[in-house]
């Protein structure tokens, strides 16, 4: 009983975590995060050595599903570039949604500036993840420099995240179409596409 009730306390914690960074920033006080989780902060400590490592695997728990959210499965069909433009469709499809405040990951490593941070540690990991997949996917597609084109299309990608996240933008199609050029400028492009050259 104990094992589960301790599991419960944490579950709480974890979900009032990502409740509240998300929304109102990592500033949130140990006061509130305990309040809104429902727990004690005496039970907190028990299991955190603090506010810090709640955030670092409140982020760590959510990464998962948020690539989920974003990402093909592994047996999903497409070429190479339909699945990069599926993060992007995706994406800017989230951004609709009325409490999208953009990429979680993005957001810690801007409000901590601290790259030692477990919870900068984590958002970073996530970061690298997504441009590895993209960096993979424009191998198979034939990029001409995959690791640049990787760059490229996480530029794009934070930068429609933290616009539309701040309600600066709504993407539209906007993210989805510039990534799309960037691939046609690396080489990947959709099938039976033609370059000027060898349209004349």
């Amino acid at each position: 009983m104990a094992t589960t009730d301790k599991a419960s306390t944490r579950d709480r914690l974890l979900d009032a975590a990502a409740e509240l960074f998300y929304r109102d920033g990592v500033s949130i006080g140990v006061e509130a995060l305990c309040r809104t989780a429902g727990v004690s902060k005496r039970s907190m400590y028990q299991l955190f050595d603090g506010k810090d490592d709640v955030l670092a695997a409140s982020l760590a728990r959510r990464a998962p599903g948020y690539a989920a959210q974003l990402t093909p499965g592994p047996g999903d069909a497409g070429t190479p570039r339909e699945r990069i433009l599926y993060v992007f469709e995706r994406a800017e499809a989230l951004s609709a949604a009325a409490d999208y405040r953009g990429c979680p990951y993005l957001a810690a490593l801007v409000e901590l500036k601290d790259p030692a941070h477990p919870a900068s540690v984590v958002a970073r990991e996530a970061k690298e993840r997504l441009q590895g997949a993209f960096r993979t996917q424009a191998e198979r597609g034939g990029a001409e420099d995959p690791a640049f084109l990787a760059r490229q299309l996480m530029l794009v990608f934070d930068g429609a995240s933290a616009r539309a996240g701040s309600g600066i933008e709504t993407l539209d199609g906007l993210a989805t179409t510039t990534a799309a050029a960037l691939l046609d400028a690396a080489g990947m492009r959709a099938p039976g596409e033609r370059t000027a050259a060898g349209d004349r």
